[in-house]
């Protein structure tokens, strides 16, 4: 580490912790993808309706589709296999009967139980120090502007 500053050594690993983070996220998603349930946009897209209903707001398949940045067919392939799976059902939309409102079908659904490895990431935080937790919250919208700006 010669010739480094105090800096520099302090920001070397945090990168490096982040760079491993990307590639563990990235290799999960293959996995979920082809062996452990449903996919990262199907477990967005169900956060997503629960969140909604949890708020009292209707939600549509292009909402959906919106939200994930995915086309209306990839949203009722996924609402398809949610749908077979018992997580959502349909309404008819009171104000447009043309279209469906998309609603957990058991709102007993524990967040938690569609996606494990978020229950642990929010133990690991809640173990965080204020202080700490708040500059996390600052790096990682960072870093979330900077992956949300590439190949836009």
């Amino acid at each position: 580490m010669a010739g480094k500053t105090a800096e520099e050594r302090i920001i070397d690993p945090a990168v490096s912790a982040i760079e491993r983070l990307r590639l563990a996220e990235a290799s999960l998603s293959r996995r979920r993808q082809t062996a452990c349930g449903p996919s990262e946009n199907a477990r967005a897209a169900m956060r997503l309706i629960l969140e909604r209903a949890d708020a009292g707001e209707d939600l549509t398949p292009g909402d959906i589709a919106e939200h994930l940045g995915v086309s209306p067919a990839a949203v009722s392939g996924i609402l398809d296999k949610l749908h077979a799976g018992g997580l959502v059902a349909f309404r008819t939309n009171p104000d447009d009967r043309r279209s469906k409102l998309v609603v957990p079908f058991d709102r007993d659904t524990d967040i938690d139980d569609l996606d494990p490895v978020g229950a642990r990431i929010r133990q690991a935080v809640g173990e965080l120090d204020p202080e700490v937790s708040a500059a996390v919250v600052q790096l990682m919208e960072k870093i979330t502007q900077a992956v949300d700006a590439e190949c836009r």
